[in-house]
């Protein structure tokens, strides 16, 4: 249905002074299902041509004018315009010309002609919806990747990361985002790619806490075949899958110091050799990183190379907490009800007043995450149309509520509340992971380094 529809809104030009052999090429193209209009002369096909025909059939030697001629008027009024040459003489020299000066095709008049027309008229139209389908889909990606569409929000510290955004958009300059775990880095990162001159090559993401030691090597970088145990065929790393596009690096200050400096080294060659290999790949990457840690703290502990800091800050982006973007909260929680409403076949739900207090008073800290989570189920819990205060499970005990009487880094807030999930749920450190939105991985760790005791 769709496919006649599209048939049917095709318009093909015939220009062609045989009247007889004209309504024989129409025809076989009206059969085909378009909708075709025919022309017995350049000057009668040229003062319609800004009907704008998707496909113009055009006889070599007209009355009036030559091909070649109308050609060119077509090229300079309409270029782009598909346009086949029908010609009753085989002259090889002649029709290379009109295909390098804009014809898509040339063919000659013989039996089989209204067959080779009638496929390369198929080809074309398949091609050019094959361009629409294109523009509609970069279209609908620019609209969703807007930064306004990606990131809800109108408070200043939001309004000054979106100037930050712009500015990266701009050049090709590597990008550093900081921020507390839920705060929306990886979006910030989408953001910039897809509204770059990158954006039609890769995005890739990486979390690198979430990659065991052992395999974070071959996973960035590639491997041949036998480079080491259980490498049974090549693996293309995330760099090369990246090339061209961007490569996102979230939480690089897990990074293992041995490998810094290898990355450090593909980053300035902008190249790689495969683990196991002796192939030099060349790279065109543009790096951007995320972490919710203080790397200039790591630097001064031997943690971190400040050669590869310097290499990586490019332009910082700070991401603010929740709790300190104002009325942003009230926008984000409408934003997430009417999401979960909408994708649930629920009834629209407002939130009240007394609600909107509530959440403006809680701290989230598991940030925009947590925000989500928490209205999410109010949807569920309300039996009607509306939200209450009730409704909103925000309840922190009094081990929460003593945490923050006390300035503390990020990373100390993080221990602590981990620490203190883990101890509510005995131990569970999956549960806590899906409860907070943190990889497992990275409680894992903390446990491991006796960050939380």
């Amino acid at each position: 249905m769709i496919k006649s529809k599209l048939k049917q809104q095709y318009r093909i030009f015939v220009v062609e002074d045989n009247i007889l052999y004209a309504q024989i090429l129409k025809k076989q193209l009206t059969d085909d299902g378009y909708n075709v209009k025919l022309f017995h002369n350049g000057r009668d096909f040229l003062a319609s041509l800004d009907e704008k025909p998707d496909v113009v059939t055009l006889d070599y030697t007209l009355p009036d004018m030559t091909g070649y001629d109308v050609l060119k008027k077509i090229q300079r009024r309409m270029p782009g315009t598909n346009v086949i040459i029908i010609s009753a003489q085989e002259n090889i020299t002649t029709a290379i010309d009109l295909m390098k000066n804009g014809a898509y095709d040339y063919i000659m008049k013989a039996p089989d002609t209204r067959e080779k027309l009638s496929n390369i008229i198929k080809n074309i139209r398949e091609k050019d919806q094959l361009q629409k389908e294109n523009l509609i889909l970069k279209d609908a990606v620019k609209e969703k990747f807007n930064f306004r569409n990606l990131i809800r929000g109108n408070s200043r510290e939001i309004d000054h990361v979106f100037e930050l955004m712009d500015k990266a958009v701009q050049t090709q300059i590597s990008v550093s985002i900081s921020g507390a775990t839920g705060t929306g880095k990886e979006l910030v990162a989408k953001g910039i790619h897809y509204n770059s001159k990158r954006s039609n090559k890769p995005f890739i993401a990486v979390n690198v806490s979430a990659i065991p030691e052992g395999l974070i090597e071959s996973e960035l970088f590639g491997n041949e075949k036998g480079a080491f145990t259980g490498a049974d065929s090549r693996k293309i790393g995330k760099f090369e899958q990246a090339n061209g596009g961007t490569l996102f690096l979230d939480e690089i200050a897990d990074l293992e110091i041995g490998l810094q400096a290898k990355l450090l080294r593909v980053i300035q060659e902008r190249e790689l050799v495969r683990l196991g290999g002796s192939e030099t790949i060349p790279l065109d990457v543009r790096i951007i990183t995320a972490t919710h840690k203080n790397l200039a703290n790591l630097i001064e502990n031997g943690k971190f190379r400040k050669d590869l800091y310097y290499r990586l800050l490019g332009l910082p982006i700070e991401l603010p907490p929740l709790k300190d973007r104002g009325n942003d909260i009230i926008l984000l929680a409408k934003y997430f009800v009417d999401e979960f409403c909408k994708e649930n076949e629920m009834e629209p739900k407002e939130i009240t007043d007394e609600a909107k207090k509530l959440l403006l008073s809680y701290h989230y800290p598991g940030n925009i995450r947590e925000l989500k989570a928490v209205v999410e189920l109010a949807c569920v819990m309300s039996n009607r149309n509306v939200i209450k205060a009730n409704h909103l499970n925000l309840n922190i005990d009094n081990n929460v509520q003593n945490l923050l009487a006390t300035e503390k880094s990020m990373d100390e807030y993080n221990q602590e509340i981990i620490k203190h999930f883990l101890i509510k749920y005995n131990q569970n450190v999956r549960l806590v992971a899906t409860k907070l939105g943190v990889g497992k991985s990275t409680i894992y760790r903390m446990l491991q380094n006796k960050e939380i005791e």
